[in-house]
């Protein structure tokens, strides 16, 4: 279960939840099946939390929303995208360290 400030993210609501978002967008592209994934959801909250009013951080399950998915051409999971200004300004495919989520998202937020 994700945490209090992790949004969901679907096909439905990407458009407007992300392209059009205000502020930068990091969206974690995920799967249920997937180990990684689930190894990953708890740095994902922790992310959401820390950076509370300055990004938007969210989930998009890939089995559910594959429209979107393929839309990125999300072809490993996980794969974090972040969004500024309705374009991807990073993309980082596999399991990685919280630093690196957090150095991305400061080189997005800082430009």
């Amino acid at each position: 279960m994700a945490g209090p400030n992790t949004l969901e993210f679907t096909d439905d609501n990407f458009d407007s939840q992300v392209l059009q978002s205000d502020v930068p967008v990091l969206v974690d592209f995920w799967a249920e099946w997937c180990g990684p994934c689930q190894r990953l959801a708890p740095t994902i909250d922790e992310l959401a939390n820390e950076y509370a009013g300055k990004v938007k951080v969210g989930k998009l399950d890939t089995d559910v929303n594959a429209r979107t998915a393929a839309r990125y051409d999300i072809t490993s999971i996980p794969t974090v995208l972040i969004f500024d200004g309705g374009t991807v300004q990073e993309k980082i495919i596999g399991l990685r360290s919280k630093r690196e989520y957090q150095e991305a998202l400061d080189r997005v937020a800082a430009s």
